[in-house]
């Protein structure tokens, strides 16, 4: 769950992914998986410069989607899946408050990807 606040962080997540730049840094470090992508790879693979992606990865950082590590010199950033599970968990709980198009689960394999 999100948690204490759930309908706010959620409001995070969506504005920073409403953004195209930083919507296709997150579906670039979900391809990457678990092991990430340092930020120049990101930048090259993107075509976008060090100060705008530097920017758009904290907004992503901010809402909790991504974290970054360092290693040596450089920071690699991975997608948070487990934060975007809960989003997309926060969304699928409410979907037709118990109309027939909701009976079944979120399908498997949305809240799987990424698990370890």
């Amino acid at each position: 769950m999100l948690g204490n606040g759930e309908t706010q962080q959620a409001i995070r997540s969506f504005a920073a992914l409403a953004q195209d730049t930083r919507l296709a840094v997150i579906r670039a470090l979900v391809v990457a998986g678990d092991t990430g992508m340092a930020a120049g790879q990101i930048g090259e693979a993107l075509g976008v410069s060090a100060p705008t992606l530097s920017f758009h990865l904290k907004e992503l950082e901010n809402a909790g989607l991504v974290r970054s590590r360092r290693e040596s010199r450089q920071i690699f950033y991975t997608a948070d899946f487990q934060r975007m599970r809960d989003l997309i968990g926060f969304l699928w709980r409410d979907c037709c408050r118990g109309g027939e198009a909701c009976d079944a689960p979120a399908p498997a394999s949305v809240l799987t990807c990424g698990a370890a």
